[in-house]
């Protein structure tokens, strides 16, 4: 069964307000919340950029839904805190938290002052945080020498049973990557030849039969051209290929770069309709691929309107009889 997860999104919203989305959208019948984890928002209009890890506890404290977050490991989270706090998330809730980790984007994590490098030096540095995590979980004291440097690690509070840790992969060659160390795959939606194109290469590098969630951008409201408005408003500085995306440091700059992106731009990474139907449709297409969760991110800033009629009209075509 395939679950279906209201995004809380750290840059758009407060994490009070984030905390009563989750509880609603669980009373709505969503079957999981997936989080973002972000320093800065993208756009000074999105303006919040709460701590994900302190959310977590109190959401999945209010909640009883299964819990994912995507984060990466580096100099602003080393890989033995990050260990420490998905291990102790999953220790409070059994069973119900997991952890995507990726490469990273210099928006976040050039705050420490190191030198952002490029992307296949971020790849090999993911690697060995990747190994360092779960040697971690798996009760081991680690010395590491390396991209990132441990001195005898250990933990000491761990889960019965660790997280599973996904990889998140927003190419082709990327996923083909992540399939042969990650326990699943994380991906973004868009054109289904091209979303099928990433679960063929996380399948082809090591992925087969592994779970995949697959994170979809949408605009809903009541009207047409508000949810237009809505998306224009708050994403269009997020709408450029992942290598720019990863490599602008402040939203100023995110803002300057999409200073001529116009609506109809925004067509091709954000589904943008007010008719319940259509967003169904999509999602139907989105099962048909074969992924495991299905992260719905409303762009737009009516969050409420949005689980409310996705909870009465779409969630329940999507249950199976």
């Amino acid at each position: 069964m395939v679950l279906y997860a209201y995004h809380a999104s750290h840059e758009q919203f407060p994490p009070s307000a984030l905390v009563r989305y989750a509880r609603l959208a669980e009373e709505a019948g969503f079957t999981a919340v997936s989080s973002s984890e972000h320093l800065q928002p993208w756009s000074a209009r999105q303006g919040q950029s709460g701590f994900a890890w302190a959310w977590l506890g109190a959401a999945m404290q209010t909640t009883a839904l299964p819990f994912s977050v995507v984060c990466a490991p580096g100099p602003r989270y080393h890989p033995v805190i990050l260990a420490q706090a998905a291990a102790t998330l999953a220790e409070l809730f059994p069973g119900r938290f997991q952890v995507a980790l990726g490469s990273g984007e210099a928006l976040n994590e050039r705050v420490t002052g190191e030198p952002w490098p490029p992307k296949p030096e971020r790849h090999a540095r993911l690697r060995e945080c990747v190994d360092i995590v779960r040697a971690l979980w798996a009760g081991e004291t680690v010395t590491h020498e390396g991209r990132v440097r441990v001195e005898g690690g250990r933990l000491y509070t761990r889960p019965a049973v660790p997280p599973r840790l996904f990889g998140a992969a927003v190419t082709a060659e990327t996923a083909r990557w992540v399939g042969g160390w990650a326990d699943g795959l994380l991906t973004v939606g868009g054109a289904p030849e091209g979303v099928r194109q990433r679960l063929d290469a996380f399948a082809e590098g090591g992925g087969a039969g592994k779970p995949v969630i697959l994170q979809v951008a949408l605009a809903y409201a009541r009207d047409e051209a508000e949810a237009r408005r809505g998306a224009y408003e708050q994403w269009r500085t997020n709408v450029f290929p992942s290598d720019v995306l990863a490599e602008l440091w402040t939203p100023a700059q995110f803002e300057a770069v999409a200073r001529y992106v116009r609506a109809e731009d925004l067509e091709a990474s954000v589904r943008i309709s007010a008719d319940p139907q259509r967003h169904l449709a999509w999602l139907q297409q989105d099962a048909a691929l074969g992924v495991s969760q299905i992260n719905l991110h409303n762009v737009h800033r009516g969050q409420e309107a949005f689980i409310d009629v996705f909870g009465a009209r779409v969630l329940p075509e999507l249950r199976p009889a």
